[in-house]
């Protein structure tokens, strides 16, 4: 049996910032991370942008580690026994551990056909696996408008290849931009050579190796050399849930990142937390909730008071346009917009109970922390309003 003080179980973005809170509490952690990866912690978000744009390369996206930290890699825990505080694994190795975190991250949903034979976006392997592809063969479809899909089929695209983009609703992004901001967008995809089939629905896959053929809802065939899937993920909660933690859409955390167990924290795609200047819990699968919470967990598992009071944001890049955000983007809101130049540059606000709780900053930069501060204020106080420069 391995002993570790601090045992930290995942190996993503959440880890490598828990690394760094600790270490800055605790100068001599003992910390061991087990990770079901074969690789050391990376950032994700370059693998759909900027590897693709060529301003990052492989080599940039390595996370900075603290010295002297134990990695088992290409492991994975398959039982907690919270009482004796132990972990087990796959390879039949235990490890006793005084606080732990998890920070498992989540999984991407799948589709009921075409097994290995389609790529779920979601991890460095498979970043090489499409990369390779893109560099030989010419047709491809992704299967998704939301962030991976909107995305990667605009990476594709700018690689010249011929790209379909299908999607169950009306348009890119519309769970979450206002009705005509998403069909906007299925349009200036379409101007950037993507064939944009919104309503439309993936129900088989035929053909094998790079011969593939789509099959649509629509009774559609769609001939490609590789298929992309981004249809959202499911936070990997069945260890918590086993070892009998809270679980509720992730695993439940309050205001230190502290789960239902008192030396078991939470952070990152599988934590739900409370938001404070929302009055809401949530979960957030973005790089800046997955660092805030890792580095505030890692502090609290070292003894710092800490208390997570952080409304992160996210971001996405298509093309040449670009966004960020704060707080709820849920196109059923009620939304006021302020354009300077239509579905090139603006600011929209969501509003529930005529308070601001989500703000959409497209082709807007610099100004998070402002808008971060408007979250929870009356949506009617014109003094709170961002000024478009």
């Amino acid at each position: 049996m391995k002993y570790h003080p601090y045992l930290i179980i995942g190996g993503g973005m959440s880890a490598a910032s828990a690394l760094q809170g600790i270490r800055a509490v605790d100068d001599q952690a003992d910390i061991a991370v087990i990770s079901s990866e074969e690789y050391y912690p990376y950032d994700r978000p370059p693998l759909t942008k900027q590897l693709w744009t060529g301003k990052k390369t492989q080599d940039d996206i390595w996370r900075d580690l603290p010295e002297g930290i134990t990695f088992y890699l290409e492991r994975t825990v398959r039982e907690l026994d919270l009482e004796r505080k132990e972990a087990s694994d796959n390879a039949g190795e235990t490890y006793r551990f005084d606080k732990l975190l998890l920070a498992t991250g989540a999984k991407p949903r799948r589709l009921p056909f075409g097994e290995d034979r389609i790529i779920y976006f979601r991890s460095l392997d498979s970043y090489r696996r499409l990369r390779a592809l893109a560099d030989t063969y010419e047709r491809f479809a992704v299967i998704g408008g939301g962030f991976i899909g909107s995305e990667i089929a605009a990476a594709l695209a700018m690689q010249g290849r011929h790209v379909t983009l299908l999607f169950p609703d009306d348009a890119i992004g519309a769970r979450l931009f206002p009705p005509d901001l998403a069909s906007h967008l299925n349009e200036y995809y379409r101007e950037r050579g993507v064939d944009v089939l919104s309503g439309e629905t993936a129900v088989g896959l035929e053909g094998e190796g790079t011969e593939l053929t789509l099959v649509t809802g629509s009774s559609r065939r769609i001939d490609v050399n590789a298929v992309v899937a981004g249809i959202g993920v499911t936070p990997n909660v069945g260890l918590a849930q086993a070892a009998g933690l809270e679980v509720s859409d992730g695993i439940v955390v309050d205001r230190s990142l502290r789960t239902s167990h008192p030396d078991v924290y939470a952070a990152g795609d599988v934590a739900n937390f409370y938001d404070q200047r929302l009055g809401i819990r949530r979960r957030i699968e973005h790089e800046d909730a997955a660092n805030s919470m890792g580095a505030a967990a890692g502090r609290a598992m070292a003894g710092a008071a800490t208390t997570y009071d952080y409304s992160p944001m996210y971001y996405s890049d298509l093309f040449d346009l670009g966004y960020e955000a704060v707080g709820r983007l849920d196109s059923r809101l009620q939304m006021n917009v302020n354009w300077q130049e239509p579905y090139r540059k603006g600011i929209i606000y969501y509003l529930d109970q005529q308070r601001v709780c989500g703000v959409l900053l497209w082709n807007v930069w610099g100004k998070v922390d402002e808008a971060r501060e408007l979250l929870g204020e009356p949506a009617a106080d014109p003094a709170r309003t961002l000024q478009l420069e």
